[in-house]
């Protein structure tokens, strides 16, 4: 499984299209095997989706993604988890705990 993180700063980027870059976790058995930073390439409408697909992406982890957005990554297979703003590390620790807060999208565009 590859999980994602929009991630600013190493924190969870308010939007899924407009972060920095995002931070890529392969998880086999329930732990971390290994972990890469991809450079946003560029937001641009479905492309992202795509992208992540083609990356082996199963799960996004953000705080925010428009509709559109999140009906194109499900499309693609991938799950998104929305939550709020805490460092990259602890996200991925309480989500392989299945411990990680999930709450209600924000975005609207």
């Amino acid at each position: 499984m590859k999980i994602a993180i929009s991630s600013d700063n190493g924190f969870v980027s308010e939007h899924f299209g407009r972060c920095e870059e995002y931070a890529i976790f392969d998880i086999e058995n329930n732990k971390i095997t290994k972990q890469e930073i991809l450079k946003n390439p560029g937001h641009e409408p479905s492309f992202l989706p795509k992208f992540l697909k083609k990356k082996g992406v199963n799960v996004i982890i953000t705080q925010g993604a428009g509709p559109r957005a999140i009906e194109l990554l499900n499309n693609f297979g991938i799950k998104v988890i929305l939550t709020e703003k805490e460092e990259n590390k602890e996200v991925i620790k309480n989500y392989l705990k299945g411990e990680l807060k999930e709450k209600e999208n924000q975005c609207n565009h």
